[in-house]
């Protein structure tokens, strides 16, 4: 996944700030170390003298007789470590301390990101997801299909809401794996707390992981977004400009609970508009809702269930309400 401009320059800023307060935290440890050993103020002055006269050795292009200088160079330095040490300061007291040694709190190691940088866009991605929390319980590691039971059927496709769950969580999963390649899009129906906001929780948190942009919101706080844009946007906060340009530009985008908004000509136009636009740049996206089929097209709209018909795959679940069997402590 390729970070936005504005995603690469916060995680850069990050950078910057790191490197900014280890220099100052460094210069603070050689203040303290030289007015409790003086003699390390001239062997820091002599290193620095002869650094620049190596320097500029080089650019007159006498790199054959630096030697010298690097003998004196690791002297002294082999004696101020002497003097730390003999002092009760660490051997490196003086060395700049990176948060990552390994890259040296640049992000890069030589041409590639740095693996603090990948975990840092993983980070950022977590917060502007809307889901920070709730991923560390609803994801396929606490998936349970015990909850759903064998000898409920579906009448059209005779399989039982085990099987049918099995089978949705192995397209799932195959949905997650070839996401870069196959830019396919979901469509979760069917009864309340039958599990389909676990599942988009599932995905997200396996996207996340491998450094997607996710953002989940539910209906309502969609379209909310959606009108502030349009129809404040004057005076629309920057979080809820940069809200509505991810709802677009996000690599996948969840729409939960569709249906339980105040549905209007409006709202209707916006879910083409985001569903049109989406599946025009093989953006993905995910939706939820409890609505039977024939409700969804009679409250959207023929275009906007055409769209979604011709473009999702649409699977159904069925069972028990999870979250009372839960609470009652049951098993399907």
């Amino acid at each position: 996944m390729a970070l936005t401009n504005t995603q690469y320059d916060t995680i850069i800023r990050e950078y910057n700030k790191k490197q900014l307060q280890n220099r100052r935290d460094q210069e603070a440890r050689i203040a303290l170390a030289e007015k409790e050993l003086p003699e390390l103020s001239q062997i820091n002055g002599e290193i620095a003298s002869l650094s620049m006269k190596c320097a500029r050795r080089l650019l007159e292009g006498e790199a054959a007789s630096i030697d010298d200088l690097k003998t004196e160079i690791a002297a002294y330095g082999i004696h101020r470590k002497a003097l730390l040490k003999n002092a009760g300061f660490p051997e490196d007291f003086l060395e700049m301390h990176y948060s990552c040694p390994d890259c040296k709190d640049t992000g890069y190691i030589g041409n590639e990101k740095c693996h603090c940088f990948r975990q840092a866009a993983i980070n950022l991605l977590y917060t502007q997801s809307n889901l920070t929390s709730i991923l560390e319980t609803e994801n396929f590691d606490h998936f349970c299909f015990h909850y759903y039971p064998e000898t409920m059927k579906d009448r059209v496709t005779g399989r039982n809401a085990r099987e049918n769950i099995q089978k949705i969580v192995d397209e799932c999963l195959h949905f997650v794996q070839n996401f870069d390649m196959e830019h396919d899009n979901l469509l979760f129906y069917g009864a309340t707390g039958v599990g389909k906001t676990f599942l988009t929780h599932c995905i997200a948190k396996e996207l996340l992981e491998s450094a997607h942009s996710v953002i989940y919101f539910t209906s309502f706080d969609l379209f909310e977004v959606l009108s502030t844009a349009t129809f404040g946007k004057k005076y629309a906060e920057d979080e809820v400009l940069q809200q509505h340009s991810a709802i677009f530009d996000c690599d996948l985008l969840i729409i939960d609970d569709l249906g339980t908004e105040m549905t209007n000509t409006f709202v209707a136009s916006q879910l083409f508009l985001c569903i049109n636009e989406r599946l025009m740049n093989k953006k993905s996206t995910i939706i939820s809702t409890n609505l039977s089929l024939e409700s969804l097209r009679d409250l959207y709209s023929e275009r906007v269930f055409s769209r979604i018909s011709s473009n999702f795959k649409m699977r159904k679940l069925i069972g028990k309400d999870i979250r009372l069997m839960k609470k009652l402590g049951e098993q399907g």
